[in-house]
């Protein structure tokens, strides 16, 4: 008998670890530079030495109390940090600095959009700030596992949702967005290949209507937000097949394998018992005044929301280009800047999404590396307005000079490509005359009803005008013409 899968849902609960952008790590002055040789950017702190002492990173603090603001969190003024003990090689203290009973930032939320346009919100249980492990390397030597310390007390926040996600795509949609507000706040660059965001997937499922939680798996390793995804979806399907079996699920942690599109069991799960907390000895408590908050709160960026709605609202742009054009900070930031430069806001989104998007991706570069100025994207655009050159001359002649040539203005560069339009109707008349002239059987056509023969008498005088002939001066000449025939 087939499985019914719609009996169940799944109750999902993320956990996601970002490495803050601070210079220097949570505790110490050592510094982060990601790529480093192993075992270079380390000290007395970072690697536990007795007797050295860890201090506050006033930066680090900085950053999570702007990622609690963002996420409408409540700000927790007194702060204490705990030591979570555990043994494993790569973390060289032998317990980690975290935040247990007294996190940062307490409630908030995340929204995300469905694909039926609905939103939702996913709702946080905490903020709490910690140190990194350094990294296991399990693939550089045949008989040994390698450690590199560089990253162990690298400065982290960690996010923990309510048991709110029910699918693998909500868990897509809420990364992309956690994603998407860490790099407006400039607080992490958001890489998961890199490791510089990290995802524990919690999941479970149970028959629909039923309150009652069924067992929780933990599901490391997943190197992509699509992967996330994958893994949870995979995770679901197995433990319902498990249940309908009549087999029992168990409280483990387990990794997935990308190529197999599998989860496999790691250990058995932790709980907060077995790591023995206690209060970190060495570290003062940390008390965030309403003057701290409110001089974060005066640094803080539009936020993506923030921007969609002035999009949409104010520059009358549709969802669809709002929504692009917000997917990346610097492209919205470049978007702003063009718009400094003219009043033609959807030819400005446009230009910015397909020419210069296109031309970025071709090229494998980031926005921040473009070598034109907004400014020569708003030349280009007042070029087509004025109707100097049409928007086909201005994409295929003139945009790839000016990516070569990009210290001349746009008209200098239509000027030298010899691609004016000619809007002048007496002149333009002389080609339409000369154009008509060469069909006269297609004019007696066009008398008997045939209007469509418009086209062809367009393109004969844009091939005798060499293109440069102004399409709605020259179509109108060419009616009206044609009418007095």
């Amino acid at each position: 008998m087939s499985t019914d899968y719609n009996l169940y849902e799944a109750v999902i609960g993320l956990e996601v670890h970002a490495q803050m952008l601070t210079k220097s790590k949570a505790f110490c002055s050592d510094a982060i530079t990601y790529g480093a040789m192993p075992n270079t950017q380390v000290g007395p702190i970072s690697l536990g030495h007795p007797g050295a002492l860890p201090v506050h990173n006033k930066e680090a603090v900085k950053y999570a109390v702007k990622l609690g603001l963002a996420c409408q969190c409540d700000i927790i003024p007194h702060n204490y940090y705990a030591r979570k003990n555990y043994f494993y090689a790569d973390l060289p203290k032998g317990y980690q600095i975290s935040q247990h009973n007294t996190p940062i930032c307490e409630n908030g939320y995340i929204e995300i959009k469905l694909k039926d346009g609905t939103e939702k919100r996913i709702g946080l249980i905490r903020i709490h700030m910690e140190e990194d492990t350094g990294k296991s390397m399990h693939d550089q030597d045949v008989y040994d596992t390698l450690i590199d310390y560089n990253r162990a007390g690298t400065a982290l926040v960690e996010m923990v949702t309510q048991p709110e996600i029910r699918t693998g795509e909500e868990a897509y949609l809420y990364l992309s967005e956690v994603r998407k507000l860490l790099r407006y706040l400039d607080i992490c660059d958001g890489n998961m290949e890199e490791g510089s965001m990290r995802c524990d997937a919690n999941v479970s499922v149970r028959l629909k209507g039923n309150k009652t939680f069924g067992t929780k798996v933990e599901v490391k390793n997943m190197n992509s937000i699509r992967n996330v995804q994958r893994a949870i979806d995979y995770e679901i399907v197995r433990q319902i097949d498990a249940i309908t079996a009549g087999e029992k699920i168990f409280q483990e942690t387990r990794t997935f394998d990308a190529m197999k599109g599998e989860t496999i069991v790691m250990r058995s799960k932790e709980g907060a018992s077995d790591y023995r907390y206690f209060s970190e000895p060495d570290l003062p408590p940390l008390h965030i005044t309403a003057e701290f908050i409110d001089a974060v709160k005066a640094q803080m960026p539009a936020l993506p929301k923030e921007l969609f709605h002035q999009f949409t609202a104010v520059y009358g742009l549709s969802a669809y280009d709002a929504g692009v054009l917000t997917e990346n900070k610097d492209v919205a930031s470049y978007f702003e800047a063009v718009l400094k430069h003219t009043g033609n806001f959807k030819s400005a989104a446009n230009w910015v999404m397909v020419q210069v998007k296109g031309y970025l991706n071709e090229q494998a570069l980031e926005i921040k590396d473009f070598v034109l100025q907004p400014a020569k994207i708003a030349e280009i655009i007042d070029l087509i307005d004025s109707g100097k050159v049409s928007s086909t001359v201005a994409t295929k002649e003139v945009f790839p000079v000016m990516l070569r040539e990009h210290h001349k203005s746009a008209l200098e560069i239509a000027e030298t490509l010899n691609v004016i339009q000619e809007s002048n109707s007496d002149e333009l008349q002389k080609i339409v005359d000369e154009a008509i002239a060469r069909f006269p059987e297609k004019v007696t056509e066009y008398k008997t009803g045939k209007v469509s023969l418009v086209g062809l008498f367009m393109g004969e005088v844009m091939k005798l005008s060499r293109g440069k002939a102004d399409p709605k001066v020259a179509s109108k000449l060419v009616k009206d013409t044609l009418d007095k025939i």
